[in-house]
Parts: structure tokens; sequence; C-alpha cells
């Protein structure tokens, strides 16, 4: 059976994990040991924070749409019960970004949830 030499695929397999820790302070970015103790941590904060980061706008969203409706005299869960029963199907992106950028037409949605019609 021949005799396999891995020289090639080591190195290729330790540039990987080096290039990816280029950023890294002192022996992270230099020491491959530590680099990919580093690496692997990275990555696995990575994938969990990208789950994280839609719960935090969830959050945000939330937030601004509950301050702007209590300006308008109603709480945010009223807000939405009363959108949801005329028929109004804004998520929570979009109806942020009225709140903060267009006060005019969240009161208008307000009314609209109030079921009260435009006189």
């Amino acid at each position: 059976m021949p005799r396999v030499k891995r020289s090639v695929a080591s190195k290729k397999k330790r540039r990987k994990i080096l290039k990816l820790a280029k950023g890294y302070f002192g022996a992270r970015s230099r020491l491959y040991r530590i680099a990919t103790e580093s690496v692997n941590r990275g990555m696995a904060f990575a994938y969990r924070d990208r789950k994280v980061r839609k719960r935090d706008f969830r959050k945000l969203w939330i937030a601004r749409i509950s301050a702007a409706a209590r300006m308008n005299g109603i709480s945010y869960s009223r807000l939405m019960e009363g959108m949801r029963k005329n028929g109004l199907t804004l998520d929570r992106k979009i109806l942020a970004h009225i709140a903060v950028y267009d006060a005019p037409a969240f009161e208008e949605i307000v009314r609209t949830a109030k079921g009260e019609a435009k006189a």
C-alpha cells in the first residue's frame, strides 16, 4: 500500500483556519491551536446570534409600536387586536417604520384599529 503524505492538505487546512482568525488579537491570529479554538467559538456565536438578531429586531419593533400607540391613547395589544379585526395586515417591521417616520399615517391606522371611521 502506498504511503500517504498529508503536508499539502494539512497546510491548506491550517491556512483556512488562520485566514478566518485574521484580525484576532495576538496568539489568536497566529498560533494554529489557539486560532482553531477562537474560530470555532466565533462560528458558534455567529450561528446563535443570527437567530438572536431576529428576536432583537422584533423586540425593537414592538417597543416602537407600543410607544407610538400609547401616544395615540391605545395599548399595543388593543392596537394589534383592532388591526386584526379590521383586516389591516401590516407586519411589525413596516408598522414600526410608519410609527417612527409617518405619524399622521400611524394615527389613521390607530383610528381604523379603534373602529372609528374618518370624519
